[in-house]
């Protein structure tokens, strides 16, 4: 009886022995971030933090054209993250078989469509504040944090329609 055990434990130590040998192919990418690509997903995720912070600090559900402008800018901001995440622990080498390329091409033609959008609805409802209260300034910069990171995409959609045309 105390045979089997022994060997049992001994088994398991050489299992564990064996996983713990195997590398993970996930690891940190600094050059991804000192890249353009990464350079402009920070400025996307900074510039878009700040519109869909300013808006949310105000009374913007009091103008339905806002609700508008935040579900842009959360929802692109969240993939934005997800996107930055998967760079900075080099997921597009641990999953080769999805078309990163193709998909960077698209969020960020689509992203920045949404975002001009938002912008310029953003700007049009700054009528609806009064000058000088909280909301008017806040509107006003995100307006044009709106914009800045309208172009922010635009700029990385150019560039990955470039790496997706060098790829064919």
């Amino acid at each position: 009886m105390e045979e089997n055990s022994e060997s049992r434990t001994t088994a398991t130590a050489d299992n564990g022995s064996n996983s713990d040998s195997s590398t993970s192919t996930l690891a940190y990418d600094k050059l991804f971030v000192c890249s353009a690509p990464g350079l402009l997903t920070l400025l996307e995720i900074v510039f878009g933090l700040l519109v869909w912070m300013l808006i949310g600090g105000t009374e913007y559900l009091q103008v339905p054209a806002l609700v508008w402008v935040m579900l842009v800018s959360v929802v692109c901001w969240v993939l934005t993250i997800c996107l930055l995440l998967i760079g900075l622990v080099s997921g597009r080498t641990r999953f080769p078989q999805i078309p990163w390329n193709t998909l960077d091409l698209c969020f960020n033609s689509v992203a920045a469509s949404l975002y001009t959008t938002a912008a310029v609805v953003d700007a049009a409802s700054i009528t609806q504040a009064i000058r000088g209260r909280h909301s008017y300034n806040s509107w006003i910069v995100s307006t044009i944090c709106a914009f800045l990171v309208a172009i922010c995409y635009a700029v990385s959609a150019c560039l990955s329609f470039r790496s997706w045309k060098n790829q064919r």
